[in-house]
């Protein structure tokens, strides 16, 4: 088979993450009769890359979709690399990717749309329902994409977790709903704590760690609410947050407001976080909405307990009780308790720490591209 991946860029990111797993993991695992190729619209790597540069190609492409206009596209470049590849499988990723590769016509290969999040244009709307500028936006978005589905043989779509998969076979037309289950996965030998390693952390203080996006979306003000309220119980606690994004200077701001600076580092972006990982004790996540939670699985594979608030897709991944413990409502001192509670009983936190170690090898990506290369073999 050749197999074809398509995103608009490498920036930090959970499906930039899993897309680069997935192509290293073809080229290493699967026969030698299978090629992959990646491509991307523009130059932006922030992850190390370097065993599958030769894989990866730069193909500047845009799509720019009008109502009342002609839809301007810039896409014959890609489009040529398409038929001189001639791929059996083009596999794409993001709303953006999904626009512009599927503005291409090539029905000779099988079509997959990786569906890392709800993708907000895919929502029930007809026209009578339409009550804003987004809305109608919406609406023809995806009456366009549906329309480049069928005109290239139809589509194939990879639900990361149930809540997306429900939320699409609800929203796709019936002759569309070939939609797969298949949760994302990570190289779990890369954050197996090695058994030289030795903890750097002060073992009396609880130290917390979250790794995500500096944006509304993953909601890190919560997290700085619970760390003030830590405090002001006298509870012993250290924060790590690690990523980049335009909610830094608020953030930044928020804690100094709070007197938090000696409670809470912001590490920005990290290509290895493991160490930072292996060094903590708990992982706390606060997305507002989640399609699946990457991170928690590579927190899980290191063996910390997860305190999640329910973002929606991560209720796969959060076996309440057992691995961590899902938070249905941004109540900062409901979150505060769990933590105390976890952190101080030391033999409940070590069931908790294996159990997370033995559910996280679940999706090892090994496995996933099993799995994978089965969906493609059966799409053919």
């Amino acid at each position: 088979m050749k197999i074809l991946h398509i995103i608009p860029n490498l920036k930090k990111g959970g499906a930039e993450r899993i897309v680069i797993d997935i192509v290293r993991a073809i080229r290493q695992l699967t026969d030698k009769n299978n090629q992959v190729k990646l491509i991307l619209f523009e130059n932006n790597i922030e992850y190390g890359v370097d065993d599958i540069l030769d894989l990866i190609e730069i193909i500047p492409s845009k799509v720019q979709l009008s109502i009342s206009k002609k839809n301007q596209l810039d896409i014959s470049t890609l489009q040529k690399a398409i038929e001189n590849f001639k791929p059996d499988i083009i596999h794409s990723h993001l709303f953006e990717g999904e626009i512009v590769s599927r503005s291409c016509y090539y029905p000779a290969a099988k079509w997959f749309t990786h569906l890392h999040d709800r993708m907000r244009s895919f929502e029930n709307l007809n026209l009578f329902k339409i009550r804003s500028k987004r809305d109608l936006t919406n609406y023809f978005e995806k009456k366009y994409l549906l329309n480049r589905y069928l005109l290239n043989g139809g589509n194939h779509f990879i639900a990361i977790s149930e809540d997306i998969e429900q939320y699409f076979m609800s929203a796709l037309p019936r002759k569309l709903q070939q939609v797969y289950l298949l949760p994302n996965a990570i190289d779990v030998k890369r954050f197996q704590k090695p058994e030289n390693h030795i903890n750097i952390s002060n073992k009396d203080i609880c130290k917390l760690i979250s790794i995500g996006r500096l944006d509304k979306n993953k909601n890190h003000q919560l997290l700085v609410d619970i760390v003030s309220n830590l405090k002001s119980r006298n509870f012993p606690v250290h924060l790590e947050i690690i990523g980049e994004g335009d909610q830094r200077k608020n953030l930044e701001s928020k804690i100094s407001n709070l007197n938090l600076n000696s409670e809470i580092s912001l590490f920005g972006i990290r290509e290895n976080v493991q160490e930072n990982l292996w060094n903590s004790a708990l992982y706390v996540h606060s997305a507002i909405s989640e399609g699946f939670g990457l991170t928690l699985l590579e927190a899980m594979a290191v063996g910390l307990p997860v305190i999640s608030l329910d973002g929606g897709g991560n209720r796969d991944l959060v076996q309440e009780g057992k691995n961590g413990f899902l938070i249905h409502s941004q109540k900062v001192e409901l979150f505060s308790n769990v933590i105390i509670e976890l952190f101080q009983n030391q033999e409940k936190y070590n069931c908790f720490s294996q159990n997370a170690i033995d559910f996280a090898k679940q999706f090892d990506i090994n496995l996933y591209i099993d799995k994978l290369s089965i969906i493609y073999k059966n799409s053919i």
